[in-house]
Parts: structure tokens; C-alpha cells; sequence
């Protein structure tokens, strides 16, 4: 089962973002990939956060999801759709949520992030309100795929072991990470978070990411990376638009699972000791 993260530099134009990613997707379907994974915010990345507003769209309507699906059917692959602005109940505010659809150009499922990066980074001037343009979503969301359950997430989330827990609880055999990380916490912490939530959980962490300056002057750390279950890097991303790809093992993993027994080892489950 070959799988795709999508590294992307996006821009403030949704035209000229979906090109650059239709065209990566078609590089990963020729390249023999069954799933592609894009990043956070692979539609836009704006001057504004509220300028998302502006093309939010509606769960299973919009120009944005009719690209996923028919780019989808063109290539004969799934697509784990990073994320993208959708309606929340707040006008003023979007969801940051990833839409999975499957090789027919059925929507199979939506996660809203739940964990939005409000932070002041010390030894920086940097500071972040995610709140402010973004709605907080509370649902935990996994969903079966050609490679196993997935267990969805996006950036901050990788932050929060509980939620890859939850998650793990619902049958997750691996998990997908889209993110726009900053540079400066790219370099502390991004290989480190991924390869811990890999190892803990013994799952395939596949984590697309954007990279370089952005309209609103933010830079992304990029540095996609696809992790095995044992805490490996088996691909990283260069700072260019491109992609990585892995063929899973999933037998290594069931393997794995049974004859290093973290999972059943485990003796704190939602929150009550067994």
C-alpha cells in the first residue's frame, strides 16, 4: 500500500494552489501511490486569517471539495484533503477541516482540528491567534481506508498524545498529521512529536507539511515526513513543492503490534486504571 505526503509552498490564490496540488497528485498516482496526503491549508494560505471567510465552504458542497473528488477520479486514488475553511456557527469564523474522499469522489469523512494554536513563542517576537479566525471543533474522527483505519488530525493536534489515544481506541492503525508549522517550532520539536506519537502508538505517521514564506509573511517549516511504526523516518521532504511516498507494511506492523505488546500493555485507558 503506497502512500503520498504532498509538500506545498501555498499562496493566497485558490486557483493556482489546486494546480500545483492536481499536479502533484497526478505525480504521486503515476509514482504507483493508492492514498495522497496534502497539507494544511493546501487551498490557501492568506494575507489574513479572516480572509478564509471568503471561501469557507459548506460540508459536501464548494469548489474546493468538487476538486478533491473529481481530481480523486482522475487518478483513481484517495485523498486526505489537509484541510480547508468550512462553515462554522460562528460567520466570522471557519473550521479548519480535512476531508477524506475515496477513489470514486465519495467524501467517506470531515475532521474539524479541535486544538487551535493560540501561543506566544518565547525568544521570539512571534506570537499566534488561530482563535481568532478559527473555529474549536470537539470530535474525534476516524475512518477506514485501503490502508487501515485512520485516525485524522492536523498540526497543533500532534501536540495532544490523548487525542492519537482516543483514537487509537477507535481502531487507528495509523494517523495523518497535514500541518503549516512554524519554522521556529518546526526546528525544535516537529521530528520529535512525530516520531513519539509513531512509537507510542506503533502507527504509521504520514505528516504533509507547507514550507517557506507566505503571503502573510509567516514562514513554514516544511520537512514533510513519513513515519514507521518503530519510530523510523523512511521519507522526508526537501524545502521544494513535491512529494514523498512509502509503501506500508502492514503485516511488519501487525508483527510489530503482537510481539512488542505496548498496546495491550497499556494500563491507564480513558482515563480510569485497569
Amino acid at each position: 500500500m503506497r502512500v503520498a505526503a504532498i509538500q506545498m509552498n501555498s499562496g493566497d490564490q485558490v486557483e493556482e494552489n489546486l494546480a500545483l496540488a492536481g499536479s502533484l497528485i497526478a505525480a504521486a498516482a503515476q509514482d504507483g501511490c493508492r492514498i495522497v496526503v496534502l497539507p494544511e491549508n493546501f487551498a490557501l494560505m492568506p494575507r489574513s486569517g479572516r480572509d478564509k471567510n471568503a471561501h469557507a465552504e459548506a460540508v459536501g458542497s464548494g469548489p474546493i471539495q468538487a476538486f478533491l473528488a473529481e481530481t480523486a477520479m482522475a487518478h483513481g486514488v484517495w485523498i486526505i484533503g489537509g484541510s480547508i475553511p468550512v462553515k462554522s456557527p460562528e460567520p466570522e469564523r471557519v473550521y479548519g477541516a480535512c476531508v477524506v474522499v475515496d477513489d470514486e469522489g465519495e467524501a467517506r469523512a470531515v475532521y474539524r482540528k479541535i486544538h487551535l494554536f493560540d501561543v506566544d513563542i518565547s525568544d521570539s517576537d512571534e506570537s499566534y491567534r488561530e482563535s481568532f479566525s478559527m473555529y474549536p471543533a470537539d470530535e474525534v474522527v476516524a475512518v477506514d481506508t485501503p490502508a487501515g483505519k485512520l485516525g485524522m488530525s492536523i498540526c497543533y493536534d500532534v501536540r495532544f498524545p490523548e487525542l492519537y489515544r482516543a483514537l487509537l481506541d477507535d481502531g487507528a492503525s495509523w494517523f495523518t498529521v497535514p500541518a503549516a508549522f512554524t519554522v521556529t517550532t518546526g526546528q525544535a520539536h516537529w521530528h520529535a512529536l512525530l516520531r513519539a506519537r509513531a512509537i507510542e502508538n506503533l502507527a504509521y505517521v504520514v505528516a504533509p507539511g507547507q514550507f517557506g514564506t507566505h503571503p502573510d509573511g509567516r514562514s513554514t517549516f516544511g520537512h514533510s515526513l513519513i513515519v514507521d511504526p518503530w519510530g523510523r523516518v523512511l521519507a522526508e521532504s526537501s524545502d521544494s513543492n513535491g512529494f514523498i511516498a512509502v509503501d506500508f507494511d502492514l503485516d511488519m506492523q501487525a508483527k510489530l503490534r503482537s510481539e512488542f505488546p505496548a498496546l495491550s500493555n497499556r494500563r491507564l485507558t480513558k482515563g480510569r486504571r485497569i
